[in-house]
Parts: C-alpha cells; structure tokens; sequence
C-alpha cells in the first residue's frame, strides 16, 4: 500500500501539471471502488478550478473553488496521473477526467479496487478522509504530546506506529524502517519508553520518511508516479523485506515476526533496546 512517501511523491508530480486547471467532463469506466463514485458527481464537478494539492496522511486532496474538495486515497494499487487524452485507457482504469482547453486527462487506474476518489466539501475533509480523527502528521509530532501518547499504551512500537490516530501516513515499511534507525525493538511497549528513546523515535520517523520522499518512495511492485515513474527507496531497505540477510550494521540475520496483522523485519541485535 501507498504510505506517505509516495503520496507525497504523487503529490509532487500532479501539482505543475494541474494547478489553475479547469476540471471539464468525467467518464467512470470501471467497476466500483472501495467508495464509489456517484454518477451526480459528473455534473457537480464540471468547470472547477483546481486551486491547490494536498497530501494528508495516506490521503490526496485537490481544494477546487466553491469549497468543493477531491479527495483520493490509492489503496494498494491505485495509480493518479495526467496524460495526453489520446493515449489508450490502460486496463483497470476506472475514472477519467479530462481538463478543460488541455488535450489531457487526469486518470485513476486500481486493479485490486481498494482506493477511492470522492467529491464533498471542504469543511467536511476530516470525516470525508476517514471516520476516524488522523494523527499528526510526522513533523508536527511535539514531544511533550508524542512521549505522552506513546508511554500510556500497553501496545508494541509496531502497532503504534501503524495507528494512524498516533501519527498519520506511517505504515508497514517506513515503520520498521525508523524502528531500525532509532535501534528500537518492534515489540517494545510503549510503556517501557525512556524519554530519550521516544525523541530517538521521532527523529527518526522524520529522517526516513525524508529520505524516502526525496527517493521518490519505494515501488516494490507496483507504485508507479507519472506515466510510469518507479521510486527506488527500496534499494535502501536496511531491515523491511530482507529476512535471513544480513544486518548492515551488525551482520546477524534480519528477523521476521507478524504484529499487529503485519509482517515485521527487525534485527535482534541493534534493535535490542539495550
């Protein structure tokens, strides 16, 4: 799945090519998504204007004008790009846009169907993104709140990290990737925190994601941004992904466990909380 990352670097790509584009007519051509997209809408959406693009959490939003918002969420497998209006609908694409005097058109391709693209309002953003209220984003974690938060719950570093009410656009891969870097056991409870230790955490959540995003993200299989741009943020898994290789640090063999639903990669050695 798209953590924050490649949203970001989603994000980064559609803004030059469609700030002050006029939205023109919509063709649903798939099958329904997770939150299907309703038929009222075309009409709705016809000659607004994108004035900016956001990235919230795991989350897409184009603010247009009259206070309406789209907002997209790529699942595991969706894919948000613009391109020319002549170009063949690649399959599983599922909602086409066309933008108004440009011959090119914003497309949302998603074979597995998991993601979504809505229309509302933007005073109603917060409830459109999920039901449930999202966390901080990564860089607005203070440390007071975020060692609060993290030394009240009986759950592992890893769940923790993947609640997106604690910190908002972390997932599987940038978790255990930050656990490494600040040398914290997944399965520490976050009750057993030192102060030192939930600092470590943070800087370390905001210099993998950094890292990432200016890695374009990781693409793994597939996570293309563009017309078929690929991140290579994989190339510098230090922990996610590699069971039975060795660690870059240490040399002992990367572990695999499964927490909180996910599987998890750690190194038993410098992520020993000792």
């Amino acid at each position: 799945m798209p953590e924050l990352p490649e949203v970001e670097t989603v994000v980064r790509a559609l803004r030059p090519r469609l700030l002050g584009k006029r939205l023109g007519k919509v063709r649903h051509v798939g099958l329904p998504l997770r939150r299907p997209w309703q038929p009222q809408w075309n009409r709705s959406i016809s000659g607004l204007m994108i004035q900016s693009i956001e990235r919230r959490g795991k989350w897409i939003i184009f603010n247009l004008d009259q206070s309406d918002c789209l907002i997209v969420h790529l699942g595991m497998t969706g894919k948000l790009w613009v391109t020319s209006a002549e170009a063949p609908p690649e399959t599983h694409t599922h909602l086409i846009i066309t933008l108004m005097h440009k011959n090119e058109e914003i497309r949302y391709r998603d074979p597995r169907r998991f993601g979504s693209v809505i229309l509302g309002k933007q005073t109603d953003q917060a409830f459109l993104l999920t039901k449930e209220p999202l966390g901080p984003e990564p860089w607005q974690l203070h440390h007071n709140a975020w060692a609060k938060r993290l030394q009240a719950s009986t759950r592992c570093l890893k769940a923790l990290l993947l609640d997106q009410q604690v910190v908002a656009g972390v997932g599987n891969i940038y978790a255990d990737e930050a656990l490494f870097a600040a040398k914290l056991s997944p399965m520490t409870i976050g009750q057993q925190l030192q102060l030192a230790q939930v600092k470590r955490l943070r800087s370390a959540i905001i210099r993998v994601l950094e890292r990432a995003i200016a890695k374009h993200g990781s693409t793994i299989r597939n996570f293309y941004y563009g017309d078929s741009n690929r991140g290579s943020f994989q190339n510098e898994f230090r922990v996610y992904d590699r069971a039975g290789k060795p660690c870059t640090r240490c040399g002992q063999s990367i572990c695999r466990v499964r927490l909180a639903g996910r599987s998890t990669y750690y190194c038993p050695v410098c992520q020993s909380d000792v």
